[in-house]
């Protein structure tokens, strides 16, 4: 057997920190859930505070908030301080990844108080937020005005500032892109305490193109301004399963959104939102969205799912009934379809809560879900911590549309998944980005 052919990984005895990882739920159900709700609520009043503050009153406080950065950076001795950093402690962010360069020598700048909407302007169809605003909260303003981001992440706690400065896709991204190429300019300090606004066609121009995925080593985004697009009030939602194998799953996949004549740039031939969950090596659901008005869904008939109620399956386990049923189709209130991955998610709910997608469970306890990414950092502990980052894979990769199902193939091979959710994006061609998330009790793919 060749090293290509071989596992990656032999099979392994359980140690002592596999068990606390079983039992993780102990203190999830007890600590974490009842201590996430009440930021969520907390959090939740002080977006409605803000929103009650007017344009005026917002930008003075922006404003007087940039100038605490620059007068926080000028104190700052290059040869002396280090490295200029947030003060956001680690565990804070949504991710898996490791950021250990904050345990060495560095200049923290607190921009915490970076957290409101600055104004939606209908004119322009612009979005000016701080970096801090989450996918929840511009929702939330946003949609009842019959107004989005034309690319709106799942979760609700992802940051306007990380999906810019990391990566951000959404089942709207074939036909806008990532998050990043939806934004008209950025609002910079410079480490020199430098304020500067750089747009694709000013003088800042080349900053501009680099901000994005630059992780934040170029300067400290202190607000962004987002193009707005007119949505209706439900996602007509079409429900697909297909069953064959990798290579007619991928060739169905593609099909839900490509065109075979080429005819990208046809709406009728394009839906508004794409997404595909793959169970197996042989089962999947191919979903397709377009805008509804409440009109058409209230039509006699018409199925209306609201998603979003704390009791209601979790969403990518509601898709695979499709699989039972055949074809169907259904009306979700379009924020609701927004945030369908918020409740679970996605599937790691089931890793850290076995038993939270069972009825029971939903009914008595699902109004506090979904436990907050960042408790359950801080309260995993540095041997969990290294246990999750060497038997637990998230890993996003970016692969042309015909590699799809050589992709797959690549992955059920050498990955052993079970459960692949993808949608594809634009990015000069259409490529499929992949979520890579292994865990060995059992294997799940995330596709997104």
């Amino acid at each position: 057997m060749s090293d290509l052919e071989a596992p990656l990984r032999p099979k392994r005895k359980k140690v002592w920190v596999d068990y606390f990882v079983q039992f993780r739920w102990i203190l999830v159900i007890f600590v974490v859930l009842p201590i996430s709700f009440t930021l969520y609520f907390l959090t939740y009043l002080g977006d409605v505070k803000s929103e009650m503050k007017s344009y005026k009153q917002r930008q003075k406080e922006h404003d007087e908030n940039v100038k605490k950065v620059v007068k926080r950076l000028k104190e700052r001795n290059p040869s002396k301080d280090g490295l200029v950093c947030t003060a956001r402690k680690p565990w804070i962010a949504v991710g898996m990844r490791n950021v250990d360069y904050k345990r060495a020598r560095h200049f923290e700048v607190d921009l915490s108080a970076f957290r409101n909407i600055l104004e939606i302007d209908r004119e322009r169809m612009v979005a000016r937020v701080e970096p801090l605003v989450n996918m929840g909260q511009i929702s939330r303003a946003s949609v009842p005005m019959n107004l989005s981001l034309a690319v709106v992440a799942e979760l609700d706690d992802l940051t306007v500032g990380g999906l810019i400065n990391g990566y951000g896709i959404e089942g709207s991204s074939h036909i806008y892109g990532l998050f990043s190429d939806t934004v008209v300019a950025y609002e910079i300090v410079l480490a020199d305490g430098q304020v500067v606004r750089a747009t694709k066609d000013n003088e800042y121009s080349d900053l501009f193109y680099a901000i994005p995925w630059s992780q934040g080593t170029l300067g400290l985004l202190v607000s962004a301004e987002i193009k707005l697009i007119p949505v209706k009030e439900y996602m007509r939602l079409t429900y697909k399963p297909v069953v064959g194998n990798l290579k007619e799953l991928a060739q169905a996949y593609i099909d839900s959104f490509a065109p075979r004549d080429g005819d990208q740039d046809n709406p009728s031939k394009v839906p508004d939102f794409v997404e595909t969950m793959i169970y197996n090596s042989t089962d999947g659901v191919m979903m397709t969205g377009r805008y509804a008005s409440k009109e058409e869904a209230k039509k006699k008939g018409n199925v209306i799912n609201n998603v979003g109620w704390w009791f209601k399956p979790w969403f990518y386990q509601h898709a695979q009934t499709a699989l039972k049923k055949g074809e169907f189709v259904e009306y979700i209130p379009t924020r609701e379809y927004y945030h369908r991955h918020t409740r679970c998610l996605y599937w790691e709910g089931k890793l850290i809560l076995p038993f939270a997608d069972q009825w029971w469970f939903r009914f008595l306890l699902g109004w506090m879900m979904p436990p907050k990414v960042s408790l359950l950092k801080a309260t995993q502990g540095e041997a969990i911590r290294n246990y999750y980052h060497e038997m637990h894979v998230i890993q996003d990769m970016l692969v042309p549309l015909y590699k799809v199902e050589d992709a797959l193939e690549w992955v059920n091979r050498e990955m052993e998944v079970t459960l692949v959710c993808s949608v594809p994006f634009l990015f000069t061609a259409l490529v499929l980005s992949f979520f890579l998330d292994n865990f060995y009790f059992p294997s799940f793919l995330g596709i997104c």
